[in-house]
């Protein structure tokens, strides 16, 4: 029977060939994307290894045309939302380019794990190296390296405006709505998507005359958000005091949240809060999230177009922010502090600052 389903030799070159009505050159020059093949010709070619279940064997091709078509990835921290998409968004990339992708895992602040993942992509011949989600550190490590192969960056210093103008975006908001003592929660300070952020807010700031309220620094972690909640609420209800936070991602925001409810504030008319990432699940968030979106699929083609060579491809949309309720409210203008936690919660410290009492600074 010559039915595909029930065919156990492996088809070759020369069946598609003889199934198009060319010969065995031509069908190499459609797998290897010759320039001159004719737009008939080549989906003759295509439609004949679909009909007979072609699969391109990427190390025969690697002899011939020095090209595995294979896009290497160094990830880390998957568990995350921000490097899981991005790897995600990698593949998706890749595979619309025609390419594939291979993913090795390292612990990003170990340089030595870079290099390691480096060189496991390396001796399975890829044609490029993308980080996902880089630490400063091993970044420059690794590009000092003579990698052979062109090195990108998603997550990293290559988006780095992109990075910015998301978090500006968010100061923008909360100024507008009133606030003028904004505070920010950092992601750590080693990895340069928190850095770049962080710039943006702090540019964003400046351009309208205004300071950090306070600053703290998380590891992206709700739990990590939670725990630092302690010293926001006591920054809060001390004198000129922040009255919203921009917080770098959405799961430290979550932590946050509930922090700030567990001691006896409410969000956001006693502090608003705002994220960035918009996870699939920062509308559910309670008050729904504010923040900011990315075009990361926009973002991860313009990656591997460049590490590959390819044409330009659409540009990427430029960040938007979504706003929800956890801005919803003014900042908080009555002559009464925020309200303490029940008397269930620990006392404060003798040491701690008192109240805020007064009206919001209008500067």
């Amino acid at each position: 029977m010559s039915d595909a389903g029930t065919r156990t030799s492996r088809v070759g070159v020369r069946e598609v060939a003889q199934l198009a009505g060319v010969s065995s050159q031509t069908v190499s020059r459609v797998i290897n994307e010759h320039p001159s093949i004719r737009p008939e010709t080549r989906r003759r070619v295509l439609e004949a290894m679909q009909a007979l279940d072609y699969r391109v064997n990427n190390a025969a091709r690697a002899l011939g045309t020095r090209t595995t078509r294979t896009l290497g990835v160094i990830a880390s921290d998957a568990t995350l939302y921000g490097p899981s998409v991005g790897i995600a968004a990698l593949e998706a990339a890749a595979r619309e380019s025609g390419r594939w992708v291979a993913t090795a895992y390292a612990d990003a602040a170990d340089e030595a794990s870079v290099d390691d993942a480096a060189e496991r992509l390396l001796a399975q011949g890829v044609d490029g190296i993308v980080v996902l989600a880089p630490h400063a550190r091993s970044l420059e490590g690794l590009a000092a390296r003579p990698l052979g192969v062109p090195l990108g960056v998603l997550h990293g210093s290559h988006e780095g405006g992109v990075q910015e103008d998301g978090a500006a975006l968010a100061v923008a908001h909360l100024a507008e709505l009133g606030h003028r003592r904004i505070a920010l929660l950092a992601g750590p300070a080693d990895w340069l998507e928190a850095t770049a952020r962080e710039r943006g807010f702090g540019q964003a700031l400046s351009a309208r005359g205004l300071e950090a309220a306070g600053r703290w620094e998380g590891d992206w972690s709700a739990a990590t958000a939670a725990a630092l909640a302690p010293e926001i609420v006591d920054a809060v209800r001390g004198p000129l005091g922040p009255t919203a936070v921009f917080v770098a991602n959405d799961q430290m925001a979550l932590g946050l949240i509930a922090g700030l409810r567990e001691a006896g504030l409410d969000v956001p008319r006693d502090i608003s809060v705002a994220g960035f990432d918009d996870n699939p699940d920062a509308a559910f968030y309670r008050p729904a999230l504010t923040t900011v979106h990315l075009d990361l699929a926009g973002e991860a083609r313009r990656c591997v177009a460049e590490v590959l060579g390819l044409p330009d491809p659409t540009p990427p949309a430029r960040p938007v922010l979504v706003v929800r309720a956890s801005t919803s409210a003014p900042p908080r203008v009555s002559t009464s502090a925020p309200p303490r936690a029940s008397t269930s919660a620990p006392p404060r410290a003798s040491t701690s600052a008192p109240p805020r009492a007064g009206e919001d600074d209008p500067t």
